[in-house]
Protein backbone atom coordinates (compact mmCIF):
# COMPACT_ATOMS: atom_id res chain seq x y z
CA UNK A 1 0.00 0.00 0.00
CA UNK A 2 1.37 3.43 -0.97
CA UNK A 3 1.47 6.12 1.77
CA UNK A 4 -1.80 7.90 2.53
CA UNK A 5 -1.80 11.29 4.24
CA UNK A 6 -4.56 13.24 5.99
CA UNK A 7 -6.22 16.51 5.03
CA UNK A 8 -4.06 18.35 7.57
CA UNK A 9 -0.90 16.74 6.22
CA UNK A 10 -1.72 17.47 2.59
CA UNK A 11 -2.54 21.09 3.48
CA UNK A 12 0.87 21.41 5.14
CA UNK A 13 2.54 19.72 2.16
CA UNK A 14 0.92 22.19 -0.28
CA UNK A 15 1.32 25.21 2.03
CA UNK A 16 -2.40 26.03 2.11
CA UNK A 17 -5.22 25.96 4.66
CA UNK A 18 -7.42 22.89 5.03
CA UNK A 19 -10.51 24.54 3.51
CA UNK A 20 -8.59 25.13 0.28
CA UNK A 21 -7.83 21.40 0.10
CA UNK A 22 -11.52 20.59 -0.38
CA UNK A 23 -11.78 23.19 -3.15
CA UNK A 24 -8.79 21.63 -4.93
CA UNK A 25 -10.45 18.20 -4.80
CA UNK A 26 -13.61 19.38 -6.55
CA UNK A 27 -12.20 22.13 -8.80
CA UNK A 28 -8.66 21.04 -9.67
CA UNK A 29 -8.75 17.26 -9.40
CA UNK A 30 -6.49 16.88 -6.38
CA UNK A 31 -6.18 13.06 -5.98
CA UNK A 32 -8.15 11.91 -2.94
CA UNK A 33 -10.18 9.00 -1.64
CA UNK A 34 -12.78 8.90 1.12
CA UNK A 35 -12.45 6.02 3.60
CA UNK A 36 -14.87 5.69 6.54
CA UNK A 37 -16.01 9.26 5.92
CA UNK A 38 -12.53 10.83 6.00
CA UNK A 39 -10.55 12.19 3.07
CA UNK A 40 -7.17 10.55 2.53
CA UNK A 41 -4.59 11.46 -0.09
CA UNK A 42 -2.16 9.03 -1.80
CA UNK A 43 1.10 10.95 -1.42
CA UNK A 44 2.61 9.64 -4.67
CA UNK A 45 -0.47 10.83 -6.61
CA UNK A 46 -0.37 14.24 -4.91
CA UNK A 47 3.29 14.58 -5.91
CA UNK A 48 2.44 13.63 -9.49
CA UNK A 49 -0.51 16.09 -9.50
CA UNK A 50 1.78 18.91 -8.38
CA UNK A 51 4.34 18.09 -11.07
CA UNK A 52 1.72 17.76 -13.81
CA UNK A 53 0.19 21.10 -12.78
CA UNK A 54 3.49 22.96 -12.88
CA UNK A 55 3.88 25.67 -15.54
CA UNK A 56 6.73 27.97 -16.59
CA UNK A 57 9.48 25.39 -16.44
CA UNK A 58 12.98 26.84 -16.79
CA UNK A 59 14.56 26.16 -20.15
CA UNK A 60 16.99 23.23 -19.90
CA UNK A 61 20.63 24.12 -20.25
CA UNK A 62 21.51 21.00 -22.22
CA UNK A 63 20.46 20.45 -25.81
CA UNK A 64 20.62 17.43 -28.04
CA UNK A 65 23.74 17.38 -30.18
CA UNK A 66 23.42 17.72 -33.97
CA UNK A 67 22.03 14.54 -35.51
CA UNK A 68 24.80 12.06 -36.28
CA UNK A 69 22.80 8.89 -36.82
CA UNK A 70 21.38 8.20 -33.35
CA UNK A 71 17.59 8.64 -33.10
CA UNK A 72 16.24 8.58 -29.55
CA UNK A 73 12.54 7.79 -28.95
CA UNK A 74 11.00 7.64 -25.49
CA UNK A 75 7.58 7.37 -23.93
CA UNK A 76 4.73 4.90 -24.28
CA UNK A 77 5.66 1.41 -25.48
CA UNK A 78 3.91 -0.39 -28.33
CA UNK A 79 4.36 -3.61 -30.31
CA UNK A 80 4.13 -1.86 -33.68
CA UNK A 81 6.56 0.82 -32.55
CA UNK A 82 9.06 -1.92 -31.67
CA UNK A 83 8.68 -3.42 -35.14
CA UNK A 84 9.03 0.01 -36.76
CA UNK A 85 12.27 0.67 -34.89
CA UNK A 86 13.54 -2.67 -36.20
CA UNK A 87 12.48 -1.67 -39.73
CA UNK A 88 14.30 1.65 -39.34
CA UNK A 89 17.51 -0.01 -38.17
CA UNK A 90 17.32 -2.53 -41.02
CA UNK A 91 16.51 -0.11 -43.82
CA UNK A 92 18.89 2.63 -42.68
CA UNK A 93 22.01 0.82 -41.42
CA UNK A 94 23.95 4.09 -41.08
CA UNK A 95 21.40 5.18 -38.44
CA UNK A 96 20.37 3.67 -35.12
CA UNK A 97 16.99 4.17 -33.40
CA UNK A 98 16.71 3.35 -29.69
CA UNK A 99 13.71 3.45 -27.35
CA UNK A 100 13.32 4.36 -23.68
CA UNK A 101 10.17 2.92 -22.06
CA UNK A 102 9.11 5.79 -19.78
CA UNK A 103 5.34 5.91 -20.25
CA UNK A 104 3.56 8.79 -21.99
CA UNK A 105 4.24 11.39 -19.28
CA UNK A 106 7.83 10.23 -18.98
CA UNK A 107 8.26 10.70 -22.72
CA UNK A 108 6.98 14.27 -22.52
CA UNK A 109 9.38 15.00 -19.66
CA UNK A 110 12.27 13.52 -21.64
CA UNK A 111 11.27 15.73 -24.58
CA UNK A 112 11.18 18.76 -22.27
CA UNK A 113 14.67 18.00 -20.98
CA UNK A 114 16.02 17.42 -24.52
CA UNK A 115 16.78 13.78 -23.79
CA UNK A 116 15.05 12.45 -26.91
CA UNK A 117 14.09 13.44 -30.44
CA UNK A 118 10.61 11.87 -30.39
CA UNK A 119 8.14 11.15 -27.58
CA UNK A 120 5.37 8.57 -28.03
CA UNK A 121 2.17 9.38 -26.14
CA UNK A 122 -1.56 8.59 -25.89
CA UNK A 123 -2.84 10.76 -23.04
CA UNK A 124 -6.62 11.19 -23.22
CA UNK A 125 -7.93 14.71 -22.64
CA UNK A 126 -10.87 15.46 -20.33
CA UNK A 127 -13.18 15.94 -23.31
CA UNK A 128 -12.51 12.26 -24.19
CA UNK A 129 -12.02 13.19 -27.85
CA UNK A 130 -8.53 14.66 -28.10
CA UNK A 131 -5.16 13.30 -27.08
CA UNK A 132 -1.93 14.83 -25.79
CA UNK A 133 -2.55 18.54 -26.55
CA UNK A 134 -3.10 19.93 -23.04
CA UNK A 135 -0.58 17.55 -21.51
CA UNK A 136 2.08 18.58 -24.02
CA UNK A 137 1.26 22.27 -23.69
CA UNK A 138 1.53 22.14 -19.89
CA UNK A 139 4.68 20.04 -19.90
CA UNK A 140 6.56 21.80 -22.70
CA UNK A 141 5.16 25.32 -22.74
CA UNK A 142 5.24 25.52 -26.53
CA UNK A 143 3.32 22.88 -28.48
CA UNK A 144 5.57 20.43 -30.32
CA UNK A 145 4.80 18.99 -33.73
CA UNK A 146 2.41 16.04 -33.38
CA UNK A 147 2.34 13.22 -35.93
CA UNK A 148 -0.03 10.27 -35.70
CA UNK A 149 1.73 6.93 -35.42
CA UNK A 150 -1.45 4.84 -35.46
CA UNK A 151 -4.82 4.34 -33.86
CA UNK A 152 -5.10 1.32 -31.59
CA UNK A 153 -7.70 -0.49 -29.53
CA UNK A 154 -7.46 -0.12 -25.75
CA UNK A 155 -9.29 -2.23 -23.21
CA UNK A 156 -9.06 -5.13 -20.78
CA UNK A 157 -7.14 -8.29 -21.64
CA UNK A 158 -8.55 -11.55 -20.22
CA UNK A 159 -7.56 -15.19 -19.94
CA UNK A 160 -8.46 -17.36 -22.91
CA UNK A 161 -12.12 -18.37 -22.69
CA UNK A 162 -12.75 -15.75 -19.98
CA UNK A 163 -13.14 -18.32 -17.15
CA UNK A 164 -14.02 -15.63 -14.57
CA UNK A 165 -16.91 -14.33 -16.69
CA UNK A 166 -15.66 -10.73 -16.83
CA UNK A 167 -17.84 -8.69 -19.19
CA UNK A 168 -17.34 -5.11 -17.99
CA UNK A 169 -14.94 -3.07 -15.92
CA UNK A 170 -17.23 -3.19 -12.86
CA UNK A 171 -16.67 -6.98 -12.70
CA UNK A 172 -13.07 -6.40 -11.63
CA UNK A 173 -14.17 -5.79 -8.03
CA UNK A 174 -15.71 -9.26 -7.74
CA UNK A 175 -14.08 -11.60 -5.20
CA UNK A 176 -11.45 -13.91 -6.65
CA UNK A 177 -10.49 -11.62 -9.54
CA UNK A 178 -6.94 -10.27 -9.60
CA UNK A 179 -5.58 -7.76 -12.09
CA UNK A 180 -2.23 -6.47 -13.30
CA UNK A 181 -1.96 -2.70 -13.76
CA UNK A 182 0.19 -0.22 -15.65
CA UNK A 183 2.31 2.44 -13.89
CA UNK A 184 1.23 5.99 -13.13
CA UNK A 185 2.11 8.34 -15.96
CA UNK A 186 1.15 5.88 -18.68
CA UNK A 187 -1.75 6.64 -20.99
CA UNK A 188 -3.23 3.22 -20.29
CA UNK A 189 -3.30 3.87 -16.53
CA UNK A 190 -4.91 7.26 -17.13
CA UNK A 191 -7.67 5.66 -19.19
CA UNK A 192 -8.13 2.77 -16.75
CA UNK A 193 -8.44 5.09 -13.73
CA UNK A 194 -10.85 7.31 -15.67
CA UNK A 195 -13.07 4.30 -16.48
CA UNK A 196 -12.99 3.12 -12.86
CA UNK A 197 -14.05 6.58 -11.72
CA UNK A 198 -16.89 6.71 -14.27
CA UNK A 199 -18.10 3.33 -13.00
CA UNK A 200 -17.93 4.55 -9.37
CA UNK A 201 -15.36 1.90 -8.42
CA UNK A 202 -12.97 2.33 -5.50
CA UNK A 203 -9.65 1.17 -6.91
CA UNK A 204 -8.54 -0.05 -3.48
CA UNK A 205 -11.21 -2.76 -3.68
CA UNK A 206 -9.59 -4.31 -6.79
CA UNK A 207 -7.12 -7.06 -5.98
CA UNK A 208 -3.83 -6.42 -7.75
CA UNK A 209 -4.51 -2.74 -8.48
CA UNK A 210 -1.03 -1.82 -7.21
CA UNK A 211 0.63 -4.70 -9.10
CA UNK A 212 2.26 -2.55 -11.79
CA UNK A 213 4.08 -3.91 -14.86
CA UNK A 214 6.21 -1.84 -17.21
CA UNK A 215 4.95 -2.81 -20.68
CA UNK A 216 1.78 -3.91 -22.43
CA UNK A 217 3.43 -7.23 -23.21
CA UNK A 218 4.29 -7.70 -19.52
CA UNK A 219 0.60 -7.19 -18.67
CA UNK A 220 -0.33 -9.80 -21.25
CA UNK A 221 2.16 -12.28 -19.82
CA UNK A 222 0.72 -11.78 -16.32
CA UNK A 223 -2.68 -12.85 -17.68
CA UNK A 224 -1.29 -15.60 -19.92
CA UNK A 225 0.53 -17.27 -17.01
CA UNK A 226 -2.47 -16.99 -14.66
CA UNK A 227 -0.82 -14.56 -12.26
CA UNK A 228 -3.65 -12.17 -13.14
CA UNK A 229 -7.17 -12.65 -14.46
CA UNK A 230 -7.27 -9.33 -16.29
CA UNK A 231 -5.15 -6.32 -17.12
CA UNK A 232 -5.48 -2.93 -18.80
CA UNK A 233 -3.82 -3.47 -22.16
CA UNK A 234 -4.06 -3.08 -25.94
CA UNK A 235 -5.76 -5.57 -28.25
CA UNK A 236 -2.58 -6.28 -30.29
CA UNK A 237 -1.13 -8.02 -27.20
CA UNK A 238 -4.27 -10.12 -26.85
CA UNK A 239 -3.93 -10.96 -30.54
CA UNK A 240 -0.28 -11.95 -30.13
CA UNK A 241 -0.85 -14.11 -27.05
CA UNK A 242 -4.21 -15.62 -28.01
CA UNK A 243 -6.11 -14.02 -25.12
CA UNK A 244 -9.62 -12.59 -24.83
CA UNK A 245 -10.29 -8.87 -24.85
CA UNK A 246 -12.93 -6.29 -23.83
CA UNK A 247 -12.79 -3.03 -25.80
CA UNK A 248 -12.87 0.30 -23.95
CA UNK A 249 -12.09 2.64 -26.86
CA UNK A 250 -9.98 3.29 -29.94
CA UNK A 251 -7.25 5.80 -29.16
CA UNK A 252 -4.77 8.03 -30.95
CA UNK A 253 -1.14 6.99 -30.39
CA UNK A 254 1.03 9.92 -31.47
CA UNK A 255 4.64 10.99 -31.94
CA UNK A 256 5.56 14.38 -30.45
CA UNK A 257 8.63 16.21 -31.74
CA UNK A 258 10.16 19.50 -30.69
CA UNK A 259 10.00 21.79 -33.72
CA UNK A 260 13.76 22.40 -33.76
CA UNK A 261 14.34 18.65 -34.29
CA UNK A 262 11.49 18.00 -36.70
CA UNK A 263 13.55 18.26 -39.88
CA UNK A 264 16.51 16.27 -38.56
CA UNK A 265 17.39 13.45 -40.93
CA UNK A 266 16.58 10.65 -38.47
CA UNK A 267 13.18 12.11 -37.56
CA UNK A 268 12.20 12.52 -41.21
CA UNK A 269 13.38 9.01 -42.11
CA UNK A 270 11.34 7.57 -39.24
CA UNK A 271 8.17 9.48 -40.12
CA UNK A 272 8.68 8.49 -43.75
CA UNK A 273 8.53 4.83 -42.72
CA UNK A 274 4.94 5.33 -41.60
CA UNK A 275 3.96 5.70 -45.25
CA UNK A 276 5.88 2.58 -46.28
CA UNK A 277 4.15 -0.66 -47.20
CA UNK A 278 6.48 -2.57 -44.85
CA UNK A 279 5.03 -0.59 -41.93
CA UNK A 280 1.45 -1.37 -42.91
CA UNK A 281 2.30 -5.05 -43.39
CA UNK A 282 3.80 -5.11 -39.88
CA UNK A 283 0.56 -3.66 -38.47
CA UNK A 284 -1.49 -6.38 -40.17
CA UNK A 285 0.27 -9.03 -38.07
CA UNK A 286 -1.91 -7.98 -35.13
CA UNK A 287 -5.54 -7.17 -34.48
CA UNK A 288 -6.27 -3.76 -33.00
CA UNK A 289 -4.29 -1.35 -35.19
CA UNK A 290 -5.62 1.25 -37.65
CA UNK A 291 -2.90 2.84 -39.82
CA UNK A 292 -5.20 4.94 -42.01
CA UNK A 293 -3.88 8.16 -40.38
CA UNK A 294 -0.32 7.00 -39.76
CA UNK A 295 2.26 9.62 -40.72
CA UNK A 296 -0.30 12.45 -40.90
CA UNK A 297 0.34 15.68 -39.01
CA UNK A 298 -2.06 16.30 -36.13
CA UNK A 299 -0.41 19.59 -35.14
CA UNK A 300 0.18 22.13 -36.54
CA UNK A 301 -3.14 22.01 -38.34
CA UNK A 302 -1.72 23.88 -41.33
CA UNK A 303 0.55 20.91 -41.99
CA UNK A 304 -2.35 18.52 -41.52
CA UNK A 305 -4.31 20.26 -44.31
CA UNK A 306 -1.45 20.28 -46.83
Amino acid sequence: MKELISTKEVAKYLGINEKMVYALITEKGLPATKITGKWLFPLHLVEQWVENSTINYPKPGNILPPYHGLLIISGSNDLLLDKTITLFNTQYPDNVAVFGNLGSMGGLRALRHNLCHIASSHLLEDNENDYNFNFASKELGDMPAVCNFCRREQGIILQKGNPKGISKIADLVKPGIRIANRPLGTGTRLLFDRELNKAGIDCEKIEGYHNEVARHLDAGVEVLTGRADAAACIRPVASLLGLDFITLRWESYDLLIQKEWFFDKGVQLFIGLLHDESFREAAKQFEGYDTSSSGKMVFPQEAARD
